[in-house]
């Protein structure tokens, strides 16, 4: 039986940053020991959350079909 979350899909996310945030991202990261993919995630739906942002599941342009 499989133990914890279950498995789920991820989405791919490219973007292009300064130097300078990158390493400011690889350090707080590490301060906080989590991935930058994680520090990312966490501080995209803390600043939602603060703005009353509910995310889907499912971004509008995948609904699009």
């Amino acid at each position: 039986m499989p133990r914890g979350k279950p498995k789920i899909k991820t989405a791919v996310m490219t973007l292009r940053v300064d130097p300078i945030v990158k390493v400011a991202a690889e350090l707080a990261a590490a301060h906080d020991r989590r991935s930058v993919t994680n520090l990312i995630e966490v501080l995209i739906l803390n600043h939602c959350e603060r703005l009353g942002i509910k995310p889907i599941k499912s971004s509008p342009k995948e609904n699009a079909t």
